[in-house]
């Protein structure tokens, strides 16, 4: 392992943090380089036995590469306010889906599918990033769509927004015999009987 800025070999590298993540599945260990001091994340896992092959929108057939998924995230949150981990786990998450729900193959558009779901609650600048090349938007009519749909559900979702309509108070139920029972005519206004003699 080298590090990513300065290209500087294992010996150079000191780990600072570690701890277990993604379901105690991996390992999460924070880097610093002792070269140029800049730190970075690495993670550790089992490489799991079956293999997933990804099913290209040409119908090309290519071995499963998480990182390609990072990548394309990171092109979508370029100068946004995203955390690494955040996109980190959000990759781990569309991995576990796929080989979850599909035995060997993958189409490209469910991975881009669930890579879009889970960034539209993240960052929506970022959601429309990466919607515009996955959807492959050919007007500015689409993408304002796009924008809209991220606007619509960002209010639906959001629990801070309340209701449109407010619910009336349901009626009380009436008790056995009060139904029957005739409300109390209120006293006329004006004078008296003794009043009046």
């Amino acid at each position: 392992m080298r590090c990513p800025f300065c290209h500087a070999d294992k010996d150079s590298l000191k780990v600072i943090d570690s701890r277990a993540c993604d379901g105690d599945r991996a390992i999460r260990r924070r880097r610093e380089c002792l070269n140029c001091k800049k730190r970075f994340t690495t993670y550790e896992r089992v490489e799991g036995s079956v293999k997933l092959t990804v099913i290209k929108n040409d119908g090309r057939r290519v071995p499963w590469d998480r990182q390609k998924i990072l990548d394309g995230l990171e092109r979508a949150c370029f100068k946004r306010p995203v955390a690494e981990e955040d996109l980190m786990k959000l990759a781990e998450e569309v991995e576990e889906e796929c080989f979850a729900t599909h035995d060997r193959e993958v189409p490209t558009s469910a991975i881009g599918q669930m890579v879009a779901e889970r960034l539209r609650r993240l960052d929506q600048v970022a959601y429309v990033r990466f919607a515009s090349v996955y959807r492959q938007f050919k007007t500015l009519d689409e993408l304002i769509e796009a924008a809209q749909s991220v606007i619509d559900a960002r209010r639906f979702e959001d629990p801070s927004q309340g209701k449109l309509f407010i619910e009336s108070p349901s009626p009380k139920p009436i008790a056995n015999g009060e139904a029957d029972a005739k409300p109390a005519k209120a006293p006329k206004a004006g004078r008296s009987k003794a009043a009046k003699e």
